[in-house]
């Protein structure tokens, strides 16, 4: 063999090695890729499962908590984190970070890491102090009672709380920061989900993170608190609920009640010089705002009608209240069903007794009794005045007494402060800055009010008791787009259930006899309406027929006033539509607490058909 032909057949000796080599070398790689596609996608089913468990034991946390039961809350956590944990493990191995930086995938496998990582940091730095904290407050010390409360346990566990809080908002910022048009829908769904679950989670938190840092000086923790108790009568209707008819301090020191002086709105009289209202809201609800405590709250702004109310109690009493608390009769309903029913025994219920008046309240009776059996049994307004008085007298000494089930009371005064039914004004800065942002502080403009937020309120013109027998429905119709701006119409079917023979069946006090033009047996509401903010009010129509209407513009919101008179046995129909609206998310409305449960009020948002 020549030399040239060994140097041939040893080059191909080496192209076979270096194709072997290269060959065994792609079989390693692609073996490495097969192992490494699997161990992802075997921790990626891990993951899955591990989050899923800890989702199932939220239940039983919260089941926990609101039992005080700290042990099995701490117990339930210690479960959790153990899922959590896991899961966040994975996300931080090698392999899994490499895949964070592939082409295509890689921001799915960072958006599946963020969440587990979100996970854990949620329960250890969220919900493990929160559990520590509440586990730790007996909630019935902290009702009410006629011994003092101690509030140091509350007051302790804020900055657990506001932490918990802080550490959840990072969590669902930095949530927010993924971009989910980059990921499969396996991983986006997902993660829609637990932004959704954790918005939901913040909210909660800064609700309480908030409360713990202001209840305790509320309460009188410091320095006795003195309230304005406002018990707003839905048979007349007013913008934030009814006619505040029957007022009282309520003195809360170191948790402690005790309702002192008892009066009217009609005893204040007549305020002269009026107290000062802005402008804006005097324009669209007259100077009688300022005038007469029956009126302050004609608008829809609790704050404003709180603060007038304090101004005008302090001209009469000398007394300058630190607050004003509201309260209507369904709202107390909720609270009787925690303590039971409270007996009325003093002389002015004994002589209350003789015109039929129930001697016993409970959560079934008190609505009808106060709201209307009082007025179509009993002619004279003072003696109507003194049964209310020694209602609330009652009710509040029973409370005091702190023998209730203490968390049907607290379900109580949620479900009344979801339907606006409980409101509060502070007259401290600090306390009140926090008090606005929620709903419990009946903030009509400013930052409570959502994006899409309308409103619908009542004031009733008859100048009677009549609207015990109103019956509304309130509805968003979500009309087609103009020149892109959304549009949405809000229409309102009030009817008037009195008996068609009202004018002759129904007390003059209830009916109001036509003294304010009226005829007897008819109401006549002004429907106040507002948009969201920078939208306009468009339209107003009667029965499908256009028809004038009053606009106005309150804090940025455009405002639309009609008045509508309905007979015994009639139906009317309202809708004001509202255009330029720019904020493109589901549109809600919030409605004056009348005598008809909410849900029966407000019906859902339909849309109409834009061919």
């Amino acid at each position: 063999m020549t030399d040239s032909a060994e140097i041939m057949v040893k080059n191909g000796r080496k192209r076979q090695r270096h194709r072997l080599i290269l060959m065994l070398s792609v079989a390693g790689i692609a073996l490495l890729c097969l192992g490494w596609t699997a161990w992802l996608s075997s921790t990626s089913v891990k993951i899955k499962s591990e989050l899923e468990a800890a989702s199932a034991l939220i239940p039983a946390l919260k089941a926990k908590i609101s039992s005080a039961d700290q042990a099995g809350a701490l117990s339930t956590v210690s479960g959790i984190r153990s899922h959590t944990l896991t899961a966040s493990e994975a996300v931080d191995q090698p392999l899994w970070t490499l895949a964070t930086a592939t082409p295509f995938l890689g921001p799915n496998f960072s958006a599946v890491a963020e969440i587990a990582r979100s996970a854990d940091d949620v329960v250890n730095l969220g919900l493990h102090p929160l559990a520590e904290a509440y586990g730790s407050l007996d909630w019935d010390k902290l009702l009410p009672s006629s011994s003092p409360v101690n509030l140091e346990p509350l007051e302790s566990a804020s900055p657990a709380v506001s932490s918990a809080s802080n550490a959840v908002r990072m969590s669902a910022d930095r949530l927010a920061k993924v971009d989910e048009t980059k990921l499969l829908p396996q991983v986006a769904d997902p993660l829609k989900k637990v932004r959704g679950e954790l918005q939901e989670v913040t909210g909660t938190l800064d609700t309480a993170a908030d409360a713990s840092r202001i209840a305790p000086s509320m309460m009188g923790s410091n320095t006795p608190r003195n309230y304005l108790l406002m018990i707003q009568n839905n048979a007349e209707a007013r913008a934030s609920g009814g006619i505040p008819g029957a007022l009282a301090v309520l003195t809360i020191d170191q948790g402690r009640l005790t309702l002192t002086a008892q009066s009217s709105a009609g005893d204040l009289g007549v305020m002269s010089p009026a107290v000062p209202v802005d402008a804006s809201q005097q324009e669209i609800y007259s100077a009688r705002i300022g005038k007469f405590m029956q009126d302050v709250n004609l608008t829809p702004d609790f704050p404003t009608a709180a603060s007038t109310a304090q101004a005008m109690w302090e001209r009469k009493t000398g007394q300058r209240v630190d607050g004003v608390l509201s309260i209507d009769p369904v709202a107390l309903s909720y609270i009787l069903q925690s303590t039971g029913p409270v007996k009325l025994d003093g002389p002015e219920n004994i002589a209350a007794s003789a015109f039929g008046m129930p001697l016993e309240l409970s959560g079934q009776n008190v609505v009808q009794t106060l709201l209307s059996d009082v007025y179509a049994k009993i002619e004279q307004p003072e003696l109507q005045d003194a049964y209310f008085a020694a209602v609330a007298k009652e009710i509040f000494a029973t409370l005091s007494k702190g023998e209730l089930d203490a968390k049907r009371l607290l379900e109580g005064i949620t479900r009344g402060t979801e339907e606006g039914r409980v409101l509060i004004w502070s007259a401290t800065a600090t306390e009140q800055s926090v008090i606005a942002h929620y709903p419990i502080g009946g903030s009509a403009i400013g930052p409570p009010v959502a994006p899409a937020q309308f409103g619908v309120y009542f004031n009733d013109g008859t100048g009677a008791k009549m609207d015990f027998y109103m019956k509304r429905t309130v509805q968003l119709i979500k009309e087609c787009p103009l020149d892109g701006y959304e549009q949405t119409t809000v229409r309102v079917v009030s009817t008037n259930t009195a008996p068609l023979d009202a004018e002759k069946s129904l007390p003059a006090y209830v009916t109001g006899g036509g003294v304010f033009g009226v005829p007897a047996g008819a109401v006549q509401t002004n429907i106040v309406a507002y948009g969201p903010v920078q939208s306009t009010v468009e339209t107003a129509k009667l029965d499908g027929h256009k028809t004038d209407f009053a606009p106005y513009v309150h804090g940025d919101r455009p405002v639309g006033v009609y008045a509508v008179q309905i007979a015994p046995g009639e139906s009317k129909m309202v809708d004001f539509t509202f255009g330029k609206i720019v904020q493109h998310t589901e549109p809600n409305v919030f409605v004056t607490p009348t005598v008809q449960s909410l849900t029966d009020v407000v019906l859902p948002t339909i849309t109409s058909s834009c061919g």
